[in-house]
């Protein structure tokens, strides 16, 4: 008797315990999300955030307070989402670095570590020259790239940044040397513009959207986009494919994710509400409106998506050697 009522209590402590924990992923959200920024305030990054998070709180009715967490090349950051409880409470948006910076030996952090809600943003890689450069076209560019290996130089981001794997991955492609073009580090397409423009480097590798301000001044041309189609911001530019004929494509990429082991339940309504502000007409008037790439992956895609780009990173860190 004594262990049949024991029994009975143990099963309505049970039932109690799925009924909260049911009840209480039912009314999530109810209390104030943090988004997690693993960059600088004022960069595009934090823009795309900051955007997402204040239409976010408009359609969850709970404030999303914006949180830039920088520190160790995009590490600090990262790890703060990754650590967080997966309860919906923290979400952060990842960027295309969390893809490379294992291969760096900078963490042990990998898309393994997160729950993908959603692809909200693409820049393709592309190469602009200045209006003075001889090189009117990708072929004339890779021609003397062929005949003086490591005469030419390039820059946008630091060695081994997104772009300059970008363009390696590219020569790569197309069989040549990785180094066919040597690489200046700098700290970001910003500087590297100013060094475009000064005549310090021959080629600029960043998006579009960074090379816009020269482009639209008529000091600068975009010879390549690195994506299987045109620019909507600069639709004559050719695509490498239809160029080359090389499949190759990679870019900078901004997704909103959780900590690994998200609730089922919660995610399908952050992914809801995150495929309903992509498709607001705030998000695409915003992102347009800056020349930022509006790309959307769901859950399933995303993860799909960023596996991929940590294999293509990977591969391109073994050729030039910087995989550890």
């Amino acid at each position: 008797m004594h262990n049949s009522r024991r029994t009975v209590l143990k099963t309505a402590a049970a039932l109690a315990l799925t009924f909260s924990v049911g009840m209480a992923h039912a009314a999530w959200p109810e209390r104030p999300i943090t988004l997690i920024v693993p960059w600088g305030a004022g960069g595009g990054t934090d823009a795309t955030a900051r955007i997402i998070g204040s239409l976010l709180e408009k359609d969850l009715g709970q404030p999303v307070n914006v949180v830039n967490r920088t520190g160790g090349n995009g590490v600090v950051g990262h790890q703060a989402i990754a650590s967080g409880k997966p309860d919906g409470y923290t979400i952060g948006l990842a960027t295309v670095e969390i893809a490379m910076m294992h291969h760096q030996g900078l963490t042990q952090l990998s898309y393994k570590d997160y729950t993908p809600l959603s692809l909200m943003n693409y820049d393709p890689a592309a190469l602009t020259v200045s209006d003075s450069s001889p090189y009117k076209t990708l072929e004339d560019l890779l021609a003397a790239a062929k005949a003086n290996p490591g005469k030419l130089k390039s820059s946008g981001t630091g060695l081994g940044g997104i772009w300059h794997l970008g363009l390696a991955g590219m020569f790569g492609s197309l069989k040549l040397d990785p180094n066919s073009i040597r690489w200046v580090p700098s700290n970001g397409a910003a500087p590297a513009l100013v060094d475009l423009a000064a005549g310090g480097v021959e080629v600029l590798a960043s998006s579009l959207p960074e090379a816009r301000s020269l482009i639209d001044a008529g000091k600068a041309r975009a010879l390549v986009i690195m994506d299987a189609k045109p620019s909507a911001l600069y639709p004559n530019v050719p695509t490498l494919k239809s160029a080359t004929g090389s499949d190759w494509g990679t870019g900078a990429w901004r997704g909103i994710v959780a900590p690994k082991g998200l609730p089922k339940d919660i995610q399908q309504k952050l992914a809801a509400s995150l495929k309903k502000i992509y498709d607001s007409k705030e998000y695409q008037d915003f992102m347009g409106g800056r020349g930022f790439g509006i790309v959307y992956a769901d859950s399933a895609a995303f993860g799909k998506f960023w596996e991929k780009s940590d294999s293509d990173m990977g591969t391109i860190m073994k050729t030039l050697g910087m995989a550890k």
